[in-house]
């Protein structure tokens, strides 16, 4: 227990921390024969805990017993080397010790003087995973929570290049004097695109969704005849998000055609690379990244394809300069901790002030894999998704409905005779069906109209056995399910 006017001693903060690593430990070498999905109904693990705040102090014991008996069986076990939904943001022993660690510190890294060592770690990091995904020593980076925040911030600064001066005189009341501003991205783009136009003003319709080909990727003759409609129509044409492997097929949009076309009409170029551009480490694989170096921001997510866990989302820009424009901002009470020269305060590039020390996590995983261990991870991964693609192809009435370009296979099974309306529903009832076995987990997405499955591999923990006993599943519902 907490007294109310202190903390654990010493020596208890030593027993408890040892009772939690064991905890943690456990958790860790069981996790595989748990439940992926949890069997509670909504609202039922809140039923356990009061409405009202606690008046006294419990004890750890109590904590603990509370944290197995009722926080437990709500927990998805997105760390299973089985689960295999949407990408993979997978926990390890290094990158886990350092979020420790760096929850002990508890430092705030706003500015350089109120932690040097967090400010320039976030710094070596940034360019240690600059130079593994192959991006030139122009761009900075910046370290926020995830992707959708950083594409927001890359937005703010395409929005301020238009020349409304938005960050002095705002949109408010301006609509004839700025016109509507418009930013282009594939139908295969991330949804955060939207959530960035609204929390922007620049309007949820004004984002321009350009088809895709035959392949997912964005149709750049589809996306010059759109942006030479909306010149045509008064409209301000203001950024381009190309992406590197798209959230349902990881798809490559051409980049570099991309950049021609930004450079050609002004527009800022933003490329989301949250998932694909780790990929480029491989000597085999560069080339996914290929036209990266030509836009204004990228996006690389750490916990995605770089084994540190949520969160860690880098943003990176050769416009630093404008990023800053928008937001630095520095109140009286931080003018002491934010005048010194010389130094890089991470405050100035983004709205958050207080800052998590997130380059520990990082650091931790770098150092501990190495580019060897991380290439020879997202290696295997690439191998274990072509393994599965090969074992689909091999079966029946299963066929492959996207290239597999990295580590995702989506797939569809469709027995003969079946409406493609039916074949749909029953593809979703599958995953529906195989998720609640408990013992694996994968998603379902849109391709052509059509319903598919969808699998990614990206925990270090998953294994051929793994992606066989899933293999397994889907055809045991797939059999089961089409005879109803």
């Amino acid at each position: 227990m907490i007294e109310p006017l202190g903390d654990f001693g010493d020596e208890e903060m030593r027993a408890e921390l040892h009772r939690v690593a064991d905890w943690i430990a456990n958790y860790r070498a069981t996790i595989e024969q748990r439940a992926i999905v949890p069997s509670v109904a909504p609202g039922e693990v809140a039923a356990h805990f009061s409405g009202h705040a606690p008046e006294q102090g419990a004890s750890m014991d109590e904590l603990m017993r509370e944290l197995d008996a009722f926080i437990m069986p709500g927990i998805v076990q997105w760390g299973h080397p089985a689960f295999l939904g949407y990408f993979g943001s997978t926990s390890n022993g290094p990158a886990l010790l350092g979020e420790m660690i760096a929850a002990a510190l508890n430092v705030n890294a706003m500015t350089w003087r109120t932690s040097p060592a967090a400010t320039e770690l976030e710094g070596v990091v940034l360019g240690w995973i600059r130079e593994l995904v192959g991006l030139p020593e122009s761009f900075m980076g910046i370290v926020y929570d995830t992707a959708s925040i950083g594409l927001m911030h890359a937005l703010a600064a395409a929005r301020e290049l238009t020349g409304g001066d938005v960050r002095k005189r705002g949109l408010a009341g301006r609509g004839a004097e700025l016109g509507p501003m418009r930013v282009y991205a594939s139908d295969q783009a991330h949804s955060g695109a939207e959530k960035a136009m609204i929390a922007l003003g620049l309007g949820e319709e004004n984002l321009v969704r350009v088809r895709s080909d035959e392949r997912f990727r964005m149709d750049v003759g589809t996306l010059e005849r759109a942006i030479a409609d909306d010149v045509a129509r008064g409209m301000r044409p203001t950024a381009v998000i190309a992406t590197v492997g798209t959230t349902s097929t990881a798809s490559v949009d051409p980049v570099a055609e991309i950049a021609g076309v930004c450079r050609a009409h002004g527009l800022w170029l933003h490329v989301d690379a949250a998932y694909g551009g780790p990929l480029a480490m491989l000597p085999e694989r560069r080339e996914v990244m290929a036209g990266a170096e030509l836009a204004d921001s990228v996006i690389v997510n750490g916990h995605k394809w770089l084994f540190i866990p949520l969160d860690f989302s880098a943003l990176y820009t050769r416009r630093a300069d404008v990023l800053r424009s928008v937001f630095s901002l520095t109140p009286e009470y931080l003018r002491g901790d934010a005048g010194a020269s010389g130094v890089v305060n991470y405050m100035d590039y983004g709205i958050q002030l207080g800052r998590r020390f997130r380059a520990l996590k990082a650091w931790t995983a770098l150092r501990a894999f190495g580019r060897e261990g991380l290439e020879s991870r997202i290696r295997e991964h690439r191998r274990l998704a072509c393994l599965f693609a090969e074992w689909i192809e091999r079966e029946p009435y299963y066929s492959i409905v996207a290239p597999v370009t990295m580590a995702v296979v989506c797939f569809l099974f469709e027995p003969p005779g079946m409406s493609a309306e039916r074949c749909d529903a029953l593809n979703e009832r599958i995953v529906e069906a195989v998720n609640a076995s408990g013992d694996a987990y994968l998603t379902h997405t849109t391709l052509c109209a059509r319903r598919a499955m969808r699998i990614g591999v990206g925990n270090v923990l998953t294994t051929e056995r793994h992606l066989a006993h899933v293999w397994h599943r889907i055809k045991e519902e797939a059999a089961r399910l089409s005879r109803d």
